[in-house]
């Protein structure tokens, strides 16, 4: 086999080209899933019961009134499940419950002529309700002593032994919220039935081998009695991961039982408050230091909170102690996790699936102890970075560690950071009522499932007899540019022009038993496999036109749409004449091709092994300006230097780096989630419902200045083409903006304080560090003045 990671001469790969979808999002003609339903007659429209309450028993449902309904045709219960009442694959979320969860969980679903129609059904439907008592905080459930799946614990050294040696020694706790994924695209499928009884589901859909099972097994059927096809999404980030299965299934099943096309679309309110979000979670922590700053030990607890279900809590809390170290080495460590059971929604994976929330316990550590040790936080980070011959908590080395300080130097030198020090120091000297300050935070996000078995990915490449090429994978395209790049991958192994390349929808007949696009795997999967699937093609092609040029198959090239041999410049064809002359040689054009990442082991019980394939580094400085009388502030500045090997679409990275940061940002800083956690009637119910009442990243929320600069020489041996992986860690380079709002809002009072910042830092939060910032130096001027006035006495 080929060497995965080397390019041949003149490749596609490595150009700037324009996502293969541009002109189709910016027109308005790209189609989604509820795009489709135009080019069917007679479809159904289902819409949801909610339940209005966080938890209580279904004692009875009446769908008698529904019906009375003009338009409405079929209330779906459970009584019609002919399968399994389950949508989850931890079979502990029943499609209709018995037993509500949630404020919000949907009892039935109404399918009407039109949407209204089921809106006004589903407001007709009767359900009589057993209120029962509910857990809605973290500190709610960890009290009643409600937690779900495993406890596990990363652990290395001895850290108590550690802790009791070390030079310093701190301590605390840190709560941080969740956040909504709010993709422009909420929940969506289209289901119906064909003639031969075989059941097609159009689903924006993250999982759609997953969401082909969920169906089968709601519908008592076999996979391959069900198709499902994912045109592309208008947003996943991990929330399409595991819940749309549910709805693609009552789609299917209301198609199944009336005949007729039915289409689930929730609208924007139905999908905030029935869908899952990133997991919000409680840490405690004590951390030792020696004299010279350095970390020697780390304890903790972190729990999480999982809402009423399993979903992918377990492997979430998995991928955040496994990257609880960041960027820094630690060598003693034990941190414990934990699951708890509330009655939220079920939340699920958000892009960077629990890393970022392991990630920013350490980063809350080195924000808060830095001033404590007398360091600059940016030296305090820089100490602790890895170095080579290190490894993580759970064992796996850390190559390639250089990286980092290379990263680290590099971003300092390109952002001027030394000398925009001192100007923000001229200017806090100069603005006592605002301030400016920069920090500086690295990124180490491991790459790969930690559930080794999902490593692993398909293709399907047809070549036509006029050498065009039409390329299926199992990934799915959610606006994050991975089509782009598997164009580009196969248009290299090919040696064709990127616009002879097509690629065909996502659908489970063409590649089966697929992996999740997801875990930052997208292009490292699926990219192996379209560059196996094109590779063998090409062997094939080089056997015909070595007997015509009369040459070895090894000394044929393929570039740019020609064939010729090493050395030759008489004799050339094109790659469609090629084509040509090999299907009238029954030369097969076609290939499946695989790919499973190599190298990988994991032990999930012990939490040891190495799971990822490789680790992806960065690092991200930000300037910020906080308005000391409202805790308002503006990003000034963001310079981040990120390493992705060797870039597949560069123009795609550039562009991934930014949407992942400015995401990250909006977690850290913006994006609230609120529930009622009050004991009257509408207890547990989200508040923040709508654009109106939760704060999404716009315009003026980006940085003023951003520059992005894609790390170089970073080629990666083994993963296609030298590249690396590019969708999550991005995120996690958002938390120098906070760690810059806690510098600027403790400018406001006298150094060596430990500054607490709430999460998400919201003005309303920074605005509550800088008032506890003048206390305390109004303290300390009183504590100054007091032996002066004993002394005039």
């Amino acid at each position: 086999m080929k060497s995965l990671a080397d390019r041949p001469v003149d490749p596609v790969v490595g150009l700037s080209v324009a996502h293969e979808s541009a002109a189709l999002h910016v027109t308005g003609t790209a189609l989604y899933t509820d795009d489709l339903i135009v080019r069917h007659q007679d479809v159904l429209h289902a819409w949801p019961v909610q339940a209005p309450h966080a938890h209580a028993l279904v004692q009875d449902v009446r769908t008698a009134p529904a019906l009375e309904v003009p338009g409405v045709v079929r209330v779906l219960t459970a009584a019609d499940v002919p399968g399994v009442n389950d949508s989850g694959t931890k079979h502990d979320e029943p499609l209709f419950p018995s037993e509500v969860m949630f404020h919000g969980h949907a009892v039935c679903w109404v399918l009407g002529e039109t949407q209204e129609a089921a809106r006004l059904g589903a407001e007709a439907v009767e359900v009589d309700y057993e209120p029962l008592p509910s857990l809605i905080t973290v500190a709610e459930a960890v009290e009643a002593g409600s937690f779900q799946g495993g406890q596990p614990t990363v652990s290395r050294g001895d850290t108590s032994t550690a802790l009791a040696a070390s030079a310093h020694r701190f301590g605390g706790e840190f709560e941080f919220g969740g956040q909504e994924h709010f993709y422009l695209e909420t929940h969506a499928s289209f289901a119906y039935v064909d003639e031969a009884g075989q059941v097609l589901v159009h689903c924006s859909t993250q999982h759609p081998t997953e969401t082909q099972e969920i169906v089968a097994h709601v519908l008592g059927l076999h996979s391959h009695e069900v198709t499902v096809q994912c045109l592309r999404m208008g947003g996943g980030f991990g929330g399409k991961e595991m819940q749309p299965h549910g709805y693609a299934a009552v789609a299917a099943l209301g198609s199944v039982l009336t005949g007729r096309p039915v289409r689930l679309r929730l609208n924007r309110t139905q999908d905030i408050t029935l869908s899952g979000k990133r997991h919000p979670y409680h840490a405690r922590w004590e951390a030792g230091f020696d004299e010279s700053g350095r970390l020697q030990a780390l304890e903790a607890t972190v729990t999480s909170d999982g809402g009423w279900s399993l979903d992918l809590s377990e492997p979430v809390m998995q991928r955040t102690l496994c990257h609880i170290d960041n960027a820094y080495w630690i060598p003693h460590v034990q941190v414990h996790g934990r699951i708890a059971k509330t009655n939220k929604t079920s939340q699920t994976a958000f892009r960077g699936f629990g890393g970022p929330q392991g990630m920013l316990v350490i980063e809350e550590v080195m924000g808060r102890c830095a001033p404590l040790l007398g360091l600059d936080p940016t030296e305090l980070r820089h100490r602790n970075l890895y170095v080579p011959g290190q490894s993580t908590p759970y064992g796996q080395p850390v190559r390639h560690a250089e990286r980092l300080r290379t990263i680290w130097t590099q971003l300092l030198d390109r952002a001027d950071v030394e000398r925009r020090r001192e100007e923000i120091a001229a200017f806090n000297a100069t603005h006592p009522d605002t301030r400016r300050a920069l920090a500086v935070t690295p990124v180490k996000f491991g790459i790969s499932f930690n559930l080794t078995a999902f490593n692993q990915a398909g293709a399907l490449v047809h070549v036509y007899k006029d050498g065009s090429v039409l390329i299926n994978h199992g990934g799915t395209e959610m606006g994050q540019g991975l089509h782009t790049k598997m164009r580009q991958v196969a248009a290299t192994a090919l040696g064709v022009p990127l616009e002879i390349v097509r690629l065909a929808p996502t659908r489970t007949d063409k590649v089966p038993n697929t992996s999740a696009t997801a875990a930052s795997s997208g292009a490292d999967l699926n990219g192996g496999a379209v560059k196996n699937a094109c590779e063998q093609i090409r062997d094939r092609l080089a056997e015909v036109a070595a007997r015509k040029f009369d040459i070895h198959p090894d000394d044929v090239r393929f570039v740019d749409g020609t064939v010729t041999g090493i050395g030759f410049s008489d004799q050339v064809m094109s790659f469609a004449e090629l084509a040509h002359d090999a299907y009238f040689q029954r030369v097969s054009l076609w290939a499946a091709g695989y790919y499973r990442t190599e190298g990988l082991h994991w032990d999930g019980a012990r939490m040891q092994g190495e799971p990822f394939k490789y680790f992806s580094y960065g690092a991200s400085v930000s300037e910020v300006e906080v308005d000391g009388f409202t805790g308002a502030y503006r990003l000034l500045r963001t310079d981040i230097v990120h390493d992705v090997g060797d870039s597949l679409s560069p123009l795609i990275d550039v562009g991934q780096i930014e949407g992942g940061f400015v995401q990250g940002a909006g977690w850290l800083t913006l994006e609230e989630l609120r529930w009622d956690v009050s004991d009257g009637p509408h207890r547990g119910r989200l508040a923040t419902q709508s654009a109106s009442t939760y704060k999404l990243p716009s315009f003026s929320e980006m940085p003023e200045e951003f520059h992005v600069h894609l790390f170089e020489e970073a080629t990666e041996s083994g993963v296609v083409y030298g590249s690396k992986a590019v969708g999550e860690p991005p995120l996690m380079l958002a938390f120098s903006v906070r760690e810059a709002l806690r510098e600027a809002a403790a400018a406001f009072g006298p150094g060596g304080r430990s500054t607490a910042l709430a999460s998400p830092a919201t003005p309303e939060a920074v605005f509550w560090a800088v008032q506890e910032a003048r206390r305390a130096g109004t303290a300390d001027a009183e504590n100054s003045a007091a032996p002066a006035a004993s002394a005039a006495r």
